[in-house]
């Protein structure tokens, strides 16, 4: 026969198992989360340095450079849209800025 502390021991035990379970299910989501929101700024960093060099020949070190320290999608996304309708990488860097 088991005892009431065995039957304790054993609950504590399984909701141990359990709350375990569950932190690294949430710790696997956020780490995804983290994963795929770090996939598109890197995303858009490469296609804005490949429209720079498509309309504006090779781009500089030092752009490539400024362009890979940002890591907001959404400032990312307008130097896309400057990358496309500036006259110029100069014209392209003022306005981004």
């Amino acid at each position: 026969m088991r005892s009431v502390l065995d039957v304790l021991v054993e609950d504590a035990e399984t909701a141990e198992a359990r709350g375990e379970a569950r932190g690294e299910a949430r710790g696997e989501a956020r780490g995804e989360a983290r994963g795929e929101a770090r996939g598109q700024v890197e995303g858009r960093q490469c296609a804005l340095a490949r429209v720079l060099r498509a309309r504006f020949g090779e781009v500089a070190d030092t752009c490539r450079t400024r362009i890979e320290a940002v890591d907001d999608a959404d400032r990312l996304d307008r130097g896309l849209e400057l990358a496309v309708t500036a006259d110029s990488l100069a014209a392209f860097l003022r306005a981004w800025d």
